[in-house]
């Protein structure tokens, strides 16, 4: 990675590095959206809504929910690339590690106020 760094809030990331992160990010929203519209989709020919099993039908509504939370996590990440705050920790304000936004770019916290948000669970 090219380390010519932005200004401001997203100093400790490169510009390719922060062009890469969006990518995936726009990647990421585009998965979850197609992902929500084929739980969404009609039943295949022959099943009708009513003779479903619960056991699928609540595999399918944690899956909707699941993609539904990340996806608004992936939406609000790009807000935060697009207002400039991206990359900062919302709890310590400290930058979070690019290597962490390499693996999760939609990462709101630093791994240490990461661990301490599970650790209160």
């Amino acid at each position: 990675m090219n380390h010519q760094t932005v200004n401001g809030p997203n100093a400790h990331l490169s510009f390719e590095d922060l062009a890469a992160l969006q990518e995936n990010l726009h990647e990421q929203l585009l998965f979850r959206q197609e992902q929500l519209r084929r739980i969404a989709a009609p039943s295949p020919a022959g099943e009708s809504p009513g003779r479903r099993s619960p056991g699928r039908v609540e595999v399918q509504v944690k899956l909707a929910a699941s993609a539904r939370m990340v996806l608004a996590d992936v939406q609000a990440a790009l807000q935060r690339i697009a207002e400039g705050g991206y990359g900062t920790c919302h709890l310590c304000r400290r930058p979070i590690d690019r290597e962490r936004l390499a693996i999760v770019p939609q990462a709101r916290y630093c791994g240490r106020c990461q661990q301490v948000r599970e650790a209160r669970r």
